[in-house]
């Protein structure tokens, strides 16, 4: 008879615990909404309490709440194999951040508060992905993450799946619950019409997305990840530098009386995404923003274009903004420049009769036909 094989316990259950003591210093986080109880944190179902009591105030016939899963991908393993504990750290930081992102900036599109979070971390060997460097940055960037976003890390699952997740990687998955503040409606691009304003606010870099892109690059460069851009900064720590956090801004802008027509995350697909509306609009697109290094030296390197870059990546767009009025856009501006980011007026909606996008600054026009994504 063999060795019966059987789940590492040991391992998981170290990580569950460090887990359970990252998730109470997110306890008052969504404080405004409400409070997980202390003693609760770590059974087999935890819970919050939802304040409802500002919404009956005001009469609130509707809670407006989403449920949302989201994956960060492939994201986490663009990097070099001989990072040292302290790059590994900083690393694993940003991935905590990029985790939250990839779930909250998504429900903030829709004006959603998000305030539970949650974490799914299957991996085959718990022994080995679970390294100090990964408690210590990963934890401490996704608390960081849950703190700046205003929600509790309130639950989470680590399976050990043998033989069916690769050996040394981790998947890395959640889900969020957030709700719209009291007396605001959903942002819907339904609202949006010819004349609308475009407002883009800026990215840190790829963020969530390209990284199949990124990751074939990195193969065919001399010094792989370690390869350093004109900054002197190595290829790695650009390509991941955390998310931005756009939670902050939606809910400032909601609170100043503006409601957006629409909100778009540039993500996957690139610029084509301003294109999701399902109605036939142009998008133009006559003031950009400054492009991230990280961009520029990969455009370099593979030769490309603005109009394919802007195809697959941000290009140093994090967030399209829409407002009816020109006044409201400016006012969007500011209060990104209120949280230390850049935005400008970048264009306008027009009539059409296709969906598409128009740049004349790269000489390049996006159509809907390699674009089927719509809402």
């Amino acid at each position: 008879m063999g060795k019966i094989d059987h789940v590492d316990y040991d391992s998981l259950d170290k990580a569950k615990n460090a887990f359970i003591a990252a998730g109470r210093r997110t306890l008052k986080f969504a404080k405004k909404y409400g409070f997980v109880p202390d003693s609760t944190l770590g059974g087999s179902a935890n819970v919050f309490q939802l304040d409802i009591s500002k919404f009956l105030k005001k009469g609130a016939r509707n809670l407006h709440i989403t449920l949302l899963p989201e994956g960060l991908g492939t994201a986490d393993d663009a990097r070099p194999d001989d990072l040292s504990s302290k790059e590994l750290v900083k690393f694993w930081h940003n991935i905590g951040i990029k985790t939250v992102a990839v779930m909250t900036n998504d429900a903030a599109s829709s004006g959603m508060q998000p305030v539970l979070i949650s974490l799914y971390l299957p991996s085959s060997e718990p022994e080995i992905v679970f390294s100090k460097e990964f408690m210590k940055g990963f934890l401490d960037g996704f608390v960081e993450g849950c703190k700046t976003v205003g929600c509790v890390y309130f639950s989470g699952e680590t399976p050990q799946l043998k033989n069916k997740i690769v050996k040394g990687k981790l998947d890395i998955a959640g889900a969020l619950f957030g709700i719209m503040p009291t007396g605001v409606k959903p942002i819907s691009s339904a609202n949006l019409k010819a004349g609308d304003t475009i407002v883009f606010v800026e990215s840190s870099g790829p963020h969530e997305n390209g990284f199949t892109s990124l990751r074939k690059l990195a193969e065919e460069l001399k010094n792989g990840y370690r390869t350093k851009l004109p900054s002197g900064k190595e290829y790695w720590s650009a390509a991941n530098a955390p998310s931005v956090l756009y939670t902050p801004l939606i809910q400032d802008i909601l609170a100043s009386g503006i409601h957006p027509t629409n909100v778009e995350p540039i993500s996957g697909h690139g610029w084509q995404k301003l294109m999701r509306p399902k109605k036939n609009f142009k998008y133009v697109i006559e003031n950009l923003l400054p492009v991230p290094e990280i961009f520029k030296f990969v455009e370099k390197q593979l030769g490309l274009q603005p109009a394919e870059m802007i195809k697959i990546f941000n290009y140093g767009v994090g967030y399209a903004i829409f407002t009816r009025k020109e006044s409201e856009a400016k006012k969007v501006v500011a209060l990104a420049k209120k949280h230390g980011l850049k935005a400008v007026i970048a264009g306008h909606v027009e009539q059409s009769e296709r969906r598409e996008v128009v740049v004349p600054e790269f000489n390049v026009t996006l159509g809907s036909e390699n674009f089927t994504l719509s809402k």
